[in-house]
This record gives structure tokens, sequence and C-alpha cells, in this order.
């Protein structure tokens, strides 16, 4: 987890494109972190961008 967003974003970035899967940039308080979406099922963080490996990132808000 990192307190630092663009940190997170570059690092969520990396991640989709190196598995190949999209992944979801959440907030958990006041950090952030990065899952795959099919393993984000956490009620208690608030998803902020989707990067998708083939269509770049979106917010998901």
């Amino acid at each position: 987890m990192s307190h630092n967003l663009e940190l997170a974003q570059k690092h969520a970035w990396n991640l989709a494109r190196t598995l190949m899967t999209t992944v979801i940039l959440f907030r958990s308080d006041d950090e952030y972190g990065v899952l795959p979406a099919d393993e984000l099922e956490d009620a208690e963080v608030e998803a902020l961008y989707e990067y998708d490996p083939h269509a770049g990132a979106r917010s998901v808000h």
C-alpha cells in the first residue's frame, strides 16, 4: 500500500501490463492499493481507477 497516489497509479499501470489483466486502484483509509479486478471483493475500499492493458486507464466514478 502507498500513501502517494501518483506512485500507486504508475504501479497499477505496470501491474496491468505485466499480468495482462484489468487491475483496480483503490483507496482504503488514507492508503492506495492495487488488485486484479476479479480479486477485489472488500466492501471497505473505494475503487478509484481501472487499468486495462488493452484500453488504458479510466476513472471508476
